[in-house]
């Protein structure tokens, strides 16, 4: 029998907090009747945001295109949808129930790179694109190919999105833990990134890849060029191959910060000697297509031969799904102006990003208005990684690293398993992202309905009151 004493030991070590025990509590409670709000995960049509009207309506051709052939369908259908679906039914004429290429649909492929150029104004090849079941298929193969001995590690960054340090587990290798700098706006730190390097050299472990997620996802920052060259800098120096999580790109709140793609700064620095895996996402932006699984990884600076092993991975899943790669073309290649369906979609898109950018600044004017909380604004992305203080249960001062690290994920697990049951409110404890020794966050998003979020910062803040009195009386 199968028992957890013969379960393969690193998947029993992974583990992924965005969906872990608060979450399972959460799951409990609606079942017993309570109002949760799921602010846990970055599900945007879980939480209303409305499906865009182009996207679906191809795909509801392309699903029964015998609608092609009623007359009503013209009544219905704007002519560009109508037009559309015929050039992917000749580019794909077996229709979306059969494989396809393992790296993708070829138009599809084709699209992303002219996606990539007109976006960077650089060149982008077809050849170095797969099409993934979403980003994290795309990471996932990446981190395949990357974990080869032991002792090979990834640099993450801390708090981190917890696929990279579930997938680390999964495979057996070492996670290298670099700390954002929180005070500078959540950017990365070239003296961190070398002691990072540095100790875990010394523990015999050999870094192979460094991780930056732009924007940030927990903590919603975009990054400068500056700092993007500088990781370039550092990688080419440590012969490391860089893992650029992009899926946030359409979620820029600043207009005083802008998205740059780590692609276009390796091009335009003239780096050939860093290999670049790029990913993208139809989960994230203003789509929030999660549950159509749709994504895609670029290569930059990667032999043939490699790429051939890359190929042969995909293979061995067959392809990424159908639907998922027609999403991803409907994203990288959506309605241009003078088409019929352009208008409501530039609608459609410019209201849930403004409602996004406003609830940010909801967000985080309410939790900074609480005694003991913090959140900046988020640049970007569709979360807010807020800190928090509550009085000490223990004296901290004699503890070592591990020990407050320990007490500090009991201590952010406890209060945001309470603030669920006494508000509704589902979080995710910092710890589930990792967190400066000694510090306490929780990671929520800011995509609820504006009305909610009001509610849920008042709710918040009550509770937060609330708590840290009966800390201080005990």
């Amino acid at each position: 029998m199968l028992t957890p004493n013969n379960i393969n030991g690193n998947l029993r070590r992974a583990s992924y907090a965005v969906r872990g025990k608060i979450v399972e509590r959460a799951n409990q409670l609606e079942k017993e009747g309570r109002k949760i709000i799921y602010c846990n995960i970055g599900n945007p049509q879980a939480l209303k945001q409305k499906p865009l009207t182009f996207p679906r309506q191809v795909l509801s051709l392309l699903e029964y295109p015998e609608l092609l052939e009623r007359p009503e369908t013209e009544k219905i259908y704007p002519r560009d949808v109508i037009e559309r679906v015929r050039f992917i039914l000749k580019k794909a004429p077996v229709g979306l129930g059969a494989y396809t290429h393992s790296l993708g649909f070829q138009f599809v492929r084709e699209a992303v790179a002219e996606f990539i150029s007109r976006r960077d104004g650089i060149p982008a090849d077809p050849a170095n694109i797969a099409l993934t079941d979403g980003a994290s298929k795309g990471v996932q193969a990446a981190m395949t190919m990357l974990s080869n001995k032991r002792e090979d590690g990834f640099m993450i960054p801390i708090p981190q999105y917890p696929l990279y340090s579930a997938t680390i587990a999964l495979y057996g290798s070492n996670l290298i833990s670099y700390y954002l700098d929180e005070k500078a706006g959540w950017q990365l730190n070239e003296k961190e990134l070398a002691a990072s390097f540095e100790k875990s050299a010394a523990r015999g472990i050999n870094p192979v890849a460094i991780v930056v997620i732009n924007p940030g996802n927990p903590t919603g920052a975009v990054l400068a060029r500056e700092n993007i060259e500088m990781v370039i800098r550092f990688a080419k120096k440590h012969n490391l191959t860089v893992l650029a999580d992009e899926v946030y790109q359409e979620n820029i709140y600043n207009p005083e910060r802008k998205f740059i793609s780590f692609a276009k700064v390796l091009y335009e620095m003239k780096e050939k000697d860093v290999t670049l895996f790029s990913f993208h996402s139809v989960s994230k932006g203003f789509l929030g297509e999660c549950g159509h699984r749709g994504g895609y990884v670029e290569v930059r600076n990667l032999p043939p031969d490699s790429f051939a092993e890359l190929l042969k991975l995909q293979s061995i899943g067959l392809c990424a799904n159908s639907v998922g790669q027609i999403m991803t073309y409907l994203m990288v290649d959506p309605p241009k102006e003078g088409d019929e369906s352009y208008p409501l979609y530039r609608r459609e898109r410019e209201a849930i990003l403004s409602d996004l950018k406003a609830k940010a600044r909801m967000l985080s004017d309410g939790i900074n208005a609480v005694s003991g909380m913090h959140a900046g604004v988020p640049q970007g992305a569709m979360y807010s990684f807020v800190r928090f203080e509550v009085p000490d249960d223990r004296n901290t001062s004699a503890m070592s690293e591990e020990e407050l690290g320990l007490y500090s994920r009991c201590r952010d697990n406890e209060y945001c398993l309470k603030l669920l049951e006494e508000t509704g409110i589902c979080v995710v404890p910092g710890s589930g992202f990792g967190q400066q020794p000694n510090t306490l966050h929780f990671r929520t998003t800011f995509l609820p309905p504006k009305d909610e979020i009001k509610s849920l910062v008042d709710r918040i803040g009550a509770f937060h009151k609330k708590y840290t009195e009966s800390k201080k009386r005990s």
